[in-house]
């Protein structure tokens, strides 16, 4: 394996910026529901399903897919992966039917686990002074990349139509792949079993690890929030009295990817004695955000500062539990990381679902009820387990 010396400040930068990238493919769809809806002659609810089929299609590629980052050259599955992508991302552009748009998504969600596989890269080329630090940076590119995705996606769809959208991403990553072939480093893991003993380890992992049981059940919550959010907030927008367009619900990410600035400095509080302490941070700032937007009304500024802080939470919770696995077994990163990342998008794609049922069953106050128990839940975990792991 590498030493950490390969691993420059550009290559850092350079990381980042794939990582946002790449992980923008999962949530373009989320502002282009009304118009797939519309082309389609779908309701609303029924064009969001692409939404959380996506998300399952992720996490499917999270546990069959980033173990093998552990037992494989790590820059070339890489690279392979991003150009399937590719090919699942043109499948959806040129879908004549909703039911093949749907099936392209979970190819697109299965596909774009690349930046799960740009981490523990990173983690492993990173001095353990460094780790968090450099965590936090990729974090930062992750988390820009997601929420400016709407952003772009929206204002493209409103545009040019929701094809041109998966067109575009198409291309990105026909750019990445020649950016990460010419600068990203080579890292061979240790690992020499099999397929089968590489994913047996993992259920060991999960009986002996409890710091991984209790950062995955958290994140799996706080990911179910997130994901619940932005999924009913375009229902929300969509609808009186704001009635907006594509466009407009789009442009809202941009508030969400300013909290992104905040990631740096978490993955710098976590490299300390007791990195919990910015879980309790980040769920406070979640129920705080909550109440902005229960009590939103028509006050749009309520909303958008719910929408920083609702970030700024989601990153002090998944940064500060990202750096705290990856603390734990060095040479199983890829495997920590695949049980961590894929508890956390199952939480996102039944977050989808939930918050779309919410919806259906008592609008923007059952949704703001729902989200709000479950960051009570989390809470009461947090307390659990603080018991036990005081440290980490």
């Amino acid at each position: 394996m590498q030493t950490t010396s390969s691993l420059s400040r550009t290559d850092i930068l350079l990381m980042a910026f794939c990582t946002g990238l790449i992980v923008a493919n999962i949530y373009y769809c989320q502002p282009l529901v009304i118009l797939i809806a519309k082309d389609f002659k779908l309701s609303e609810t029924d064009a969001g399903r692409i939404t959380y089929i996506t998300q399952i299609g992720y996490a499917l590629g999270l546990f069959l897919l980033v173990p093998l980052g552990d037992m494989f050259e790590r820059k070339k599955q890489i690279l392979t992966i991003t150009g399937l992508a590719i090919v699942a991302l043109l499948v959806a552009a040129v879908s004549p039917s909703f039911f093949l748009l749907e099936i392209a998504s979970l190819l697109i969600g299965i596909c774009s686990i690349v930046p799960q596989l740009i981490l523990p890269l990173a983690a492993n080329l990173s001095s353990d002074k460094e780790r968090g630090a450099n965590i936090g940076m990729i974090m930062s590119g992750l988390l820009v990349g997601i929420l400016a995705s709407r952003a772009v996606s929206g204002s493209i769809g409103f545009w040019l139509g929701w094809r041109a959208v998966y067109y575009m991403a198409s291309a990105i990553c026909l750019l990445l792949i020649v950016l990460m072939a010419k600068r990203f480093p080579q890292s061979f893991p240790a690992f020499k079993g099999s397929y089968k003993q590489l994913m047996s380890s993992m259920f060991s992992y999960m009986k002996t690890q409890p710091v991984l049981r209790e950062t995955s059940i958290i994140n799996f919550l706080a990911f179910a929030i997130i994901s619940a959010f932005w999924t009913t907030m375009v229902l929300f927008l969509a609808n009186p009295p704001f009635n907006f367009q594509t466009l407009q619900i789009g442009l809202f990410g941009i508030a969400g990817a300013a909290g992104a600035l905040a990631a740096p400095l978490v993955g710098k509080l976590s490299d300390g004695n007791n990195p919990r302490k910015n879980l309790m941070i980040g769920f406070i700032l979640q129920l705080i955000s909550i109440a902005l937007f229960y009590f939103t009304g028509s006050h749009l500024y309520l909303f958008v500062i719910g929408i920083v802080l609702i970030d700024i939470g989601q990153q002090a919770i998944h940064v500060t539990n990202q750096t705290r696995i990856y603390t734990l077994i060095p040479e199983a990163r890829n495997r920590l990381n695949t049980i961590f990342m894929s508890v956390s998008f199952i939480g996102a794609s039944c977050g989808s679902a939930l918050g779309l049922w919410l919806w259906g069953h008592g609008g923007w106050a059952m949704f703001c009820y729902g989200i709000a128990g479950i960051t009570l839940l989390n809470i009461l975990i947090y307390k659990f387990y603080g018991r036990k792991n005081k440290t980490l």
